[in-house]
């Protein structure tokens, strides 16, 4: 059990545990009171949970089924009732459009053989899952929608602020932290 600004949440040996790059997205989530927000990748549930306290409503997407069962587990626990949690290959399963976007990327190289490996896993060049995030997200942006991506200097923050720009957002970081082999980043990102 983890207890995580007043969050109860049950964990899973094969679900992502929250750590610094959660808490890095948890400690400056841009949510606003009314948004309809998604959190991509929602593992625990964490990221989902905490946007639900100002959000009218959000969706918690997840590759893994372990993931999204548990992720509902933790919102009952937490007596949440403004959040779904669904399976979903990134946008594969995801309706509507939001105003805020949050995603905790995949970010080292290599291809997933267990379901715990597809929350760190992001392919080859540990880019592939990011590029089809940034491919398909604007669909699913209202006007004015804004994004909070992490991702790690080891697989190029400038490239993904390049391709944000070039989508007509204005992308920039706003908050880092340093490991002990790369920086986790915090990239925002607003349409234009």
């Amino acid at each position: 059990m983890l207890r995580y600004m007043g969050l109860k949440l049950k964990l899973h040996p094969q679900v992502y545990e929250p750590v610094e790059d959660s808490f890095l997205l948890a400690e400056n989530l841009k949510v606003r009171k009314g948004d309809f927000a998604l959190d991509m990748g929602t593992g625990t549930g964490i990221i989902a949970l905490l946007m639900a306290r100002k959000a009218e409503f959000v969706v918690g997407a997840d590759i893994n089924p372990i993931a999204v069962e548990l992720a509902r587990e933790n919102a009952r626990l937490n007596g949440i009732e403004n959040v779904e949690f669904l399976v979903s290959d990134l946008f594969e399963n995801i309706d509507g459009k939001f105003d805020l976007i949050t995603f905790n990327a995949p970010y080292l190289p290599g291809e997933p053989e267990e379901p715990i490996d597809m929350a760190l896993l992001g392919g080859q060049s540990g880019r592939e899952v990011l590029n089809r995030f940034l491919e398909e997200v604007g669909d699913y942006l209202k006007p004015r929608g804004r994004l909070q991506i992490v991702q790690s200097s080891i697989t190029g923050v400038h490239e993904t602020l390049k391709k944000l720009e070039n989508m007509g957002f204005k992308a920039e970081v706003t908050a880092k932290k340093h490991m002990f082999f790369e920086d986790i980043v915090l990239i925002q990102a607003q349409a234009r």
